[in-house]
């Protein structure tokens, strides 16, 4: 993923027949109130120019909806540890509410009872997991990063997949260094595909444009515990166009970093296609984005596959 050694298989990577999550309480698993009346019709005009209707008995093998481009993992994942679409904890920031549904891209039928894991940085490049290595450089800083930083500014996650200038690359992951577990979070896709997740508009760290990770699981159960077995279908990033990030760059706390910007035509990840690469549709007030913001995008899996992110 960086082009750095890569670190020994974690257990969570070897037992891929088996994860769990752990059920968070009562209350983080509360619907996201306002949020969820944003998710009414998010998906009218996302999907409009993406999807290929299949228009022929003869072309029964095309698919109806091209499929979301497969990325790396990044070194900052932890399998499945909240069970919860309220991420936010206690963490600074422009609200966001995500809207998000899965699809069958060659049936375009929704996916339910999908678990679909989101995780990212707070407002100044900081993952939860790892607030060692995010502030202190710790190894993970990416190759071409500058020698000169000022202490203490956040590098977190190297460009992942850039191995020595490439925009390939696989997936060394870190083992966590600390019990937080902020802006991270499970939940099930219901019957029509959907699910919300309520966080905060991510910030960014030297060397990546401002993003968020995603996976989907399927075949799996649901049970008292949480969701355990299945197979991981789609490991992906969101992003965000440069207007949304300028402006949120003058809204406190993201104002306050001095943490050079990786711009979204300059990352390593991103492909440049659009909502198939992972661009969200953002809605939110152009004079007053600290308001909050409203993302939302379909994604098209293949639900047969199986994507881990960790050798791409």
């Amino acid at each position: 993923m960086t082009g750095n050694q890569q670190h020994s298989e974690p257990k969570h990577k070897r037992d891929l027949t088996r994860r769990k999550v752990v059920v968070a309480g009562a209350g983080a698993a509360v619907a996201v109130g306002a949020g969820a009346t944003l998710a009414a019709g998010a998906f009218a005009d996302e999907t409009s120019g993406t999807a290929t209707a299949t228009t022929s008995a003869s072309s029964t093998a095309e698919v109806c909806y091209k499929l979301t481009s497969e990325t790396t993992e990044g070194p900052y994942y932890i399998d499945a540890d909240k069970l919860r679409q309220d991420i936010t904890e206690d963490k600074e920031g422009i609200p966001l509410v995500l809207n998000l549904k899965v699809i069958d891209s060659e049936t375009c039928k929704p996916i339910r009872n999908a678990a679909v894991d989101i995780w990212h940085c707070d407002a100044l490049g900081i993952y939860s997991g790892y607030e060692s290595l995010s502030t202190g450089g710790g190894g993970t800083a990416p190759t071409d990063a500058p020698t000169d930083a000022p202490s203490g500014t956040p590098t977190g996650e190297p460009p992942s997949g850039a191995p020595s200038g490439g925009t390939g690359g696989g997936g060394g992951h870190e083992e966590p260094t600390d019990d937080e577990r902020y802006l991270r979070g499970t939940w099930r896709t219901d019957k029509q595909g959907r699910v919300t997740f309520r966080t905060i508009f991510p910030g960014w760290y030297r060397g990546r444009t401002v993003h968020i990770h995603t996976k989907v699981h399927v075949g799996g159960e649901w049970t008292d515990a949480g969701y355990e077995g299945g197979t991981t279908c789609h490991t992906g990033q969101f992003f965000f166009d440069e207007e949304s990030v300028l402006a949120s760059a003058e809204v406190e706390p993201y104002s306050t970093s001095t943490t050079e910007r990786t711009t979204l035509d300059e990352d390593t990840i991103y492909d440049q296609s659009g909502t198939t690469g992972g661009l969200l549709k953002l809605k939110y007030k152009k004079d007053n984005i600290a308001k909050g913001v409203t993302g939302s995008l379909t994604m098209g899996v293949d639900p047969d596959a199986t994507n881990e992110g960790t050798s791409l």
